[in-house]
């Protein structure tokens, strides 16, 4: 999955109910525009929140 033009590899398999990733970004609005398409795709329900994890900003995105 590429965002802000990092590619991050994430394993979906292992992306269970409950769990959470991290993203960190500079504009959130278009990374979840550019994240939300690949949840569509795999037919995850998520929530998301833009956090601020040890310093850096980003997107925290938990299966639900």
């Amino acid at each position: 999955m590429k965002v802000e033009k990092i590619t991050y590899e994430i394993n979906w398999n292992q992306f269970r109910i409950g769990y959470s990733f991290f993203i960190p970004c500079l504009n959130p609005v278009i990374a979840w525009g550019e994240i939300k398409p690949v949840l569509k795709r795999l037919k995850y329900k998520t929530v998301h929140k833009v956090v601020i994890e040890d310093g850096v900003r980003g997107i925290r995105i938990w299966r639900v």
